[in-house]
């Protein structure tokens, strides 16, 4: 890595963003119309529309407003215009994400009715864009980023290279103090020992089991429910790999191996400090990107082998690979070629350097090729049923 400073946005509470987002944040989907229309109204702003949010109730209502909290909170949104159908929900998002110092405002439907709710938001928001646009662009530490880490659509060549090489990345970000994310919690199946093995402490590692072994119960009392066209992929199968085992060794290539796993994370948790953190989260992509951005990550690295589109709409999405033929037929949406190590052309530093200076590019304001192309994926963790 070629250098140890970036630009970027130093937020109220210290922390730092690489982009400056001003969002228009639905409480649920009864409010996405009105979200949107925010967002037509008032160019440089950006409306999350999701699915949920009604009739929620205990961890998966806990998970809801902790999810969308931690998407406003996030460093890489300027202010925020939450929209809500009803007054006292509205205001617990609000409020959470108020703590961070951000400027942020809530407006409910019940009683206004779209026309006027829409009309008092977007004069908020308006105000809130050109407040935003004011704000410049300040040396910070490389240390600052938080950056997670997600792999999709895996095949021989995630686990031979592009894997690795976001492992060798953390390895060199994790020297510096950084504080870094991996998850997945199925896809580390039959190599759960492997991270039990690297947490740092009896207590870190008692943590991760217990999350590993709640989510292996989960499956074994639904064993009625066949899994094999969804861990592995069909497009993992296409890419070689036969077995969930494969994928997890391929998988736990992310993370290294100079780290140490210092804490694990419930979905959307923030962390309490520096370091490697595992996340207890889906392996659906947008999903768990989804919850990294929650949990106030600001960098994304995405290793792909038969290729994957995911973006998200507040946390850039570098996306790698190292198949010589995805680069060749999806090039559009590859941020890292790294097919020279199958050549021999390149080697794990190099490849871990390349990446890195990706990530200094996006973190000075390049877009990814997933924000360049409009991938604006915004997906809720459910954990049940609701009321």
């Amino acid at each position: 890595m070629k250098t140890s400073k970036f630009l970027g946005y130093r937020r109220e509470n210290k922390r730092v963003g690489v982009r400056n987002h001003v969002v228009i944040l639905p409480l649920d989907d009864l409010s996405n119309s009105a979200a949107l229309a925010v967002e037509n109204n008032i160019k440089g702003t950006l409306a999350l529309p999701h699915h949920y949010g009604r009739l929620q109730f205990g961890a998966d209502l806990e998970l809801h407003f902790r999810t969308l909290i931690g998407t406003g909170s996030n460093p890489n949104v300027a202010a925020v215009v939450v929209i809500g159908i009803e007054p006292e929900w509205t205001k617990v998002i609000t409020d959470g994400i108020a703590k961070t110092g951000k400027p942020v405002f809530g407006f409910s439907i019940e009683q206004h009715g779209d026309h006027e709710t829409i009309c008092s938001a977007s004069r908020k928001a308006k105000e809130l864009v050109q407040w935003a646009t004011s704000l410049q662009r300040t040396e910070c530490d490389i240390k600052d980023l938080w950056v997670s880490t997600k792999c999709g659509e895996s095949d021989t060549t995630s686990g031979i290279a592009s894997n690795p090489t976001v492992g060798n990345a953390f390895d060199k970000l994790y020297a510096k103090g950084n504080t870094l994310l991996f998850g997945e919690t199925s896809e580390i199946t039959g190599g759960e020992h492997l991270v039990a093995a690297r947490c740092r402490d009896e207590k870190v590692k008692t943590y991760f089991m217990k999350l590993w072994n709640d989510y292996n119960d989960f499956i074994m009392a639904n064993k009625t429910n066949d899994l094999s066209d969804s861990q592995p992929t069909k497009g993992n199968i296409l890419g070689g790999l036969t077995t969930i085992e494969e994928k997890a060794l391929g998988n736990i290539q992310k993370i290294g191996k100079k780290c140490i796993v210092d804490g694990c994370l419930e979905p959307a948790e923030t962390p309490t400090g520096p370091g490697l953190w595992f996340m207890d989260s889906s392996s659906a992509a947008a999903e768990m990107v989804t919850l990294a951005a929650a949990g106030g990550y600001v960098v994304h690295f995405f290793p792909t082998g038969q290729g994957n589109i995911i973006g998200n709409p507040i946390l850039p999405v570098i996306k790698l690979c190292a198949n010589p033929r995805t680069v060749r037929t999806m090039s559009e949406h590859i941020d890292v070629d790294v097919s020279g190590m199958l050549r021999r052309e390149m080697n794990l530093d190099q490849a871990g350097d390349k990446l890195l200076e990706m990530m200094v590019a996006t973190a000075n304001g390049r877009l990814t090729s997933a924000e360049a192309l409009g991938h604006r994926e915004f997906v809720m963790t459910k954990l049940y049923r609701s009321a």
